[in-house]
């Protein structure tokens, strides 16, 4: 979860919050194999950018944490779930489209500053 957390920016509060941790965990560990999945887990820092395979990883488990999908190949969304509850919603301080109704009147309210939707 660490490298989750600084991969994200979100706190591992924030991450475990969304019930998905388990299901990124397994999907990471299929897409990337056992070897490149303990290469990315295991090491103490982000990977280094010079290292192309490492960093492809890097950015497949942001994008997972993001959008809820692996960008493949071949890509795919892991579930409706997932979708509804991408980091790309928490971050922007909305709700993923055609997850829920905003409710009656909602688009009349002035969007929330940016300061108070994400620190």
């Amino acid at each position: 979860m660490v490298l989750s957390q600084r991969l994200t920016g979100f706190d591992v509060a924030e991450l475990e919050a969304t019930g998905l941790a388990e299901a990124y965990r397994a999907v990471a560990a299929q897409q990337l194999g056992p070897a490149r999945y303990e290469r990315l887990v295991g090491g103490a820092e982000p990977p280094d950018r010079g290292a192309d395979d490492d960093l492809a990883a890097a950015r497949a488990v942001t994008l997972l944490w993001y959008t809820g999908s692996w960008p493949g190949p071949p890509p795919f969304v892991v579930s409706a779930r997932a979708y509804a509850q991408g980091l790309v919603w928490k971050a922007a301080g909305v709700v993923a489209p055609g997850t829920r109704a905003a409710g009656y009147g909602s688009w009349a309210a002035e969007p929330a500053p940016v300061a108070e939707v994400r620190r």
